[in-house]
């Protein structure tokens, strides 16, 4: 990819111009929610990384319209929005079962399959710079990621079937893989509600701190009628025990992450599947966010198919991530005199995100990548005609097959050259950003 080279300048006034776009709603509401955000994000030039989508997406405006191997159907798929390195881990599945496959759907939504592809590689590069490999060794890995991506489609498209194909778990994974799912599988719903919780008058309750905001009784009042709004929206298959949904406590937060920054949330205590005080649930119900993606899609289809961000959310994960967690569903509540879509799903206490800081090796390194590459085209070929979604109504693991076989050997090369030069901007990018931030340039802060 050749990457245009403005003045430090002139990229800092675009960073700005960007930033405040996709935040500077938020940031006026909740100022002390995003300076801690962007502190995190000048940590490191990952860390920029992760939370400048918004950025990533604007840069790659131009290829919304086109592109190499784009067409009416590659570029209109089902994509996760946010593919980098850190955005995979551990859930438990609607069966009950350990899987380790592509987290976060918050900026999911439907576009290009390169985009996906494009910032995963980027991603690779930062990891690979952060972890002093070189240029060559870089290249390698991202020729890694697009071999095992390029294998697994076209092996899905040619129907290979599950017993040859099967998903991440305890039996099939090996690996950093491997070791995430043990972990997980090592944490407790006990754990979780020990951290959160204490038992009142022989009853369980958030316990006060820790993030929790009491509400006042107006607010509780609209909290539980949002969640009766979001019983409405679960599958069938979810609803096996009525008394699993009785609401025990309720709690406001407010997200500081470097995604969820000024975006408020409340935490939501349930009986659970048994009266057994160990199985309570906690769910969170949260303010979805506009996904970047969305700001440089055109399509009016693709956009007036979600009645809100929250259903987009859902509806994105469900169609994305086989066996979702039985959980999920969407609601709207009411926040300062409107009405917004809101995400609710459980906090799950198994729940493991893939950690890199002990994966130095480089061989360790690239047979995780090769694992995330499969992961990625599961999750591409997941989401199409045969998921219960009319948005994409074609097979993509077909389409994305016969789009790489008319230039197999461009295509790894289109993720070399771009995860080398973005990456590069991304560097260079967050040096300016932590100078505009630490000057005082960034308003509102």
């Amino acid at each position: 990819m050749s990457v245009p080279q403005p003045t430090a300048q002139e990229r800092g006034e675009h960073i700005l111009a960007v930033f405040d776009t996709a935040f500077g709603a938020l940031l006026a509401a909740d100022p002390a929610a995003f300076r801690v955000k962007f502190r995190k994000m000048a940590g490191s030039a990952f860390a920029f990384y992760r939370g400048t989508a918004c950025l990533f997406y604007a840069d790659l405006e131009d290829e919304a319209h086109g592109g190499p191997y784009l067409d009416e159907r590659t570029g209109r798929v089902w994509i996760h929005g946010d593919l980098h390195a850190e955005n995979f881990g551990t859930y438990m599945d609607a069966n009950g079962r350990l899987v380790f496959n592509v987290n976060d759907f918050d900026e999911a939504y439907v576009g290009p399959f390169t985009w996906d592809l494009k910032r995963l590689a980027a991603s690779l590069a930062l990891l690979g710079y952060a972890k002093a490999l070189s240029d060559e060794q870089i290249t390698h890995l991202v020729r890694i990621f697009a071999a095992a991506y390029r294998e697994r489609i076209h092996a899905l498209a040619t129907g290979a079937g599950h017993d040859e194909l099967q998903p991440f778990t305890l039996d099939t994974a090996e690996g950093a893989l491997l070791g995430a799912l043990r972990e997980a599988r090592s944490l407790t719903r006990f754990g979780l509600l020990a951290s959160m919780t204490e038992i009142r008058d022989h009853e369980r309750r958030f316990a006060p701190g820790g993030g929790s905001i009491e509400l006042d009784a107006a607010t509780r009042y609209k909290v539980l009628a949002a969640f009766d709004g979001y019983l409405e929206t679960l599958p069938e298959a979810s609803l096996v025990r009525p008394d699993s949904y009785r609401v025990k406590d309720v709690v406001g937060r407010r997200g500081i992450g470097i995604g969820s920054a000024g975006l408020p949330s409340y935490n939501i205590l349930l009986e659970g599947h048994s009266d057994a005080l160990e199985n309570d649930v906690v769910i969170y119900l949260k303010q979805a966010q506009t996904p970047a993606v969305s700001r440089h899609v055109k399509d009016a289809a693709v956009r007036d198919y979600f009645l809100h961000e929250g259903h987009r959310t859902v509806i994105s994960q469900r169609a994305l991530q086989a066996h979702a967690d039985p959980w999920l569903g969407w609601t709207e509540i009411e926040e300062e005199g409107r009405r917004t879509g809101q995400l609710v799903a459980e906090i799950s206490p198994y729940a493991v995100d893939l950690d890199w800081a002990d994966i130095d090796d480089p061989q360790d390194i690239a047979a995780t990548v090769a694992d995330l590459g499969r992961a990625t085209a599961a999750m591409h070929a997941a989401a199409d005609d045969s998921s219960g979604h009319s948005l994409v109504p074609f097979s993509t693991e077909r389409a994305i097959d016969a789009a790489i076989a008319a230039d197999e050997e461009g295509f790894p090369e289109l993720l070399v050259d771009f995860a080398h030069g973005y990456g590069a901007r991304a560097r260079a990018d967050h040096q300016i950003f932590v100078d505009l931030f630490r000057n005082g340039r960034i308003p509102g802060l």
